[in-house]
């Protein structure tokens, strides 16, 4: 695995140049035979490599799976990716990172999936995960911040997620509060943070970012009624988006906001892209279902919501779910 992975990153290095066996034994300490093996180990995995004799090797096509390799060679990042974690499939990718956490990983800790058999949402929802066609990915941080701004971490990871996703296929995306991604009126992320306190000195210990993007067509993978609402990159833009580029400009991104929450300077891409502004909305606040207009998002990333008596409830993400836009009849 070594051995391939330090093929991986001569190959992706060198731009679809070819590069020579012999170059490529130097370079990874091993003999041609290895870097022959290792190549075709590589094209089993589907990478496409084009061999020449006298030439070399070079990359021609890249892998459906998602790779370590690929998505560091991407990273622009001091603390996030540099240590990225990638399993064929398990329960959720929050569980395996807050396992890890609580064992003392490192800052910015990635551990990525190409499948989850309980994908987790807000307040116990699931988060369909099929195999291969969504982006799910854990991060663990052990941000400097004060304990009152960790409610702070969702909304400043969603304007993170969706700069990532714009980037790549230059289509705008909502945010619908709090944690929803949506393009074209139909959601094609979701967002949620899990956060530990440490008791002794009151303050967070650490908080694991879960993010799930569906990349490719989820048509043959959603039932009927979950296509009603949501839906994927693929089938809001018709562009195929590759899941290593999207992980890293992920990173990057989340890398970037996550140092502005002090500040509070990422509301303001939160409050462009935030779609329930201006609407006459239903939510449950403290179990009781209420009904008002959204009237904007303030510095704390509350939900702004003016009631029929005028008053303006200032709604936190802990104390409501399930925000609706009202349709008109």
């Amino acid at each position: 695995m070594i051995i391939k992975e330090a093929i991986l990153r001569e190959l992706t290095g060198n731009s679809g140049e070819f590069v020579s066996g012999a170059a490529l034994a130097r370079s990874s300490g091993v003999s041609r035979n290895a870097v022959w093996k290792a190549v075709k180990s590589l094209e089993a995995d589907g990478y496409k490599i084009e061999s020449i004799t006298r030439k070399g090797y070079r990359l021609v096509g890249l892998s459906s799976r998602l790779e370590r390799t690929l998505i560091q060679s991407g990273l622009e990042t001091r603390y996030i990716g540099k240590n990225i974690i990638i399993l064929d499939s398990v329960d959720s990718t929050n569980n395996y990172a807050k396992e890890l956490a609580a064992q003392g990983a490192e800052h910015g800790t990635v551990v990525a999936a190409e499948s989850q058999s309980s994908g987790k949402g807000r307040l116990g929802r699931s988060f369909s995960s099929p195999k291969g066609s969504g982006l799910y990915v854990s991060i663990i941080i052990r941000p400097k911040i004060d304990i009152s701004e960790a409610q702070l971490i969702t909304s400043c990871t969603a304007v993170a997620a969706a700069e990532a996703v714009e980037t790549l296929c230059g289509r705008d995306v909502g945010i619908k509060w709090v944690n929803d991604l949506y393009m074209n009126g139909r959601k094609i992320s979701g967002i949620l943070t899990e956060a530990s306190m440490s008791m002794e000195t009151n303050s967070l210990d650490h908080a694991v970012i879960g993010i799930g993007i569906n990349v490719r067509s989820v048509k043959a993978h959603f039932p009927e009624e979950l296509l009603a609402t949501a839906s994927s990159i693929e089938d809001e833009t018709g562009r195929g988006i590759d899941r290593n580029r999207l992980c890293s400009v992920l990173l990057n991104t989340l890398e970037s906001h996550l140092g502005t929450i002090s500040d509070r300077s990422f509301i303001e891409g939160y409050r462009r892209r935030e779609i329930l502004t201006g609407n006459m909305i239903t939510a449950n606040i403290k179990g009781v279902q209420t009904v008002g207009k959204a009237v904007g998002i303030d510095e704390n990333a509350n939900l702004l919501v003016e009631l029929s008596d005028g008053v303006i409830h200032a709604v936190n993400c802990g104390e409501a779910n399930l925000c609706r836009v009202i349709k008109e009849k």
